[in-house]
């Protein structure tokens, strides 16, 4: 079995997030995993032999003014809504519809690299949780590629801010 490239399926390609990592000389690892796995982070960690932890969800979130931004949480991480629209600036914010997410990234939900698409300007954030991680996964823009990168690495590439978007605090006292 072939992909459009004629290339055998569950090899890895070479896609436009991975000529901008090489281009900026980033390190990583590619790798596959069967593009008949069902959808989501923890499907993705236990094809690759990962934590759900470790596997990167990039959402694009909208704010009443328009604004898109990017958000990276582990796989198993949700945000936490008030420590989100601190970090966004707004009071009023929303997980972008499919259509607007494909407008503006140019790939479906599910496997959008959290690189290589932005414009000058455009805000991206990361959780602080995943900062703890040894190594991350993020969608290559194709379902059934993954790029593996440091998390290090991953912020200086995406010039995202790291906040804490999933961890409630305790309450003062």
């Amino acid at each position: 079995m072939t992909n459009n490239n004629d290339q055998p399926m569950n090899q890895p390609i070479n896609l436009p997030a991975h000529g901008f990592l090489n281009d900026r000389q980033i390190s990583y690892e590619k790798l596959t995993f069967s593009p008949e796995t069902e959808k989501g982070a923890a499907n993705v960690a236990q094809a690759l032999g990962y934590r759900e932890s470790q596997m990167v969800k990039t959402l694009v979130f909208e704010s009443a003014a328009g604004e898109q931004v990017l958000v990276m949480l582990g796989g198993d991480k949700n945000s936490v809504s008030g420590k989100l629209k601190r970090a966004i600036g707004s009071r009023d914010i929303k997980l972008a519809a499919p259509e607007k997410v494909i407008e503006v990234t140019g790939y479906a939900i599910g496997s959008i690299p959290p690189f290589h698409w932005q414009p000058s300007g455009f805000r991206t954030f990361i959780d602080a949780s995943l900062m703890d991680e040894d190594i991350l996964g993020v969608g290559a823009g194709t379902w059934g590629q993954e790029i593996m990168i440091l998390p290090a690495e991953l912020v200086r590439v995406t010039g995202a801010t790291v906040v804490n978007l999933s961890v409630k605090q305790a309450q003062r006292k």
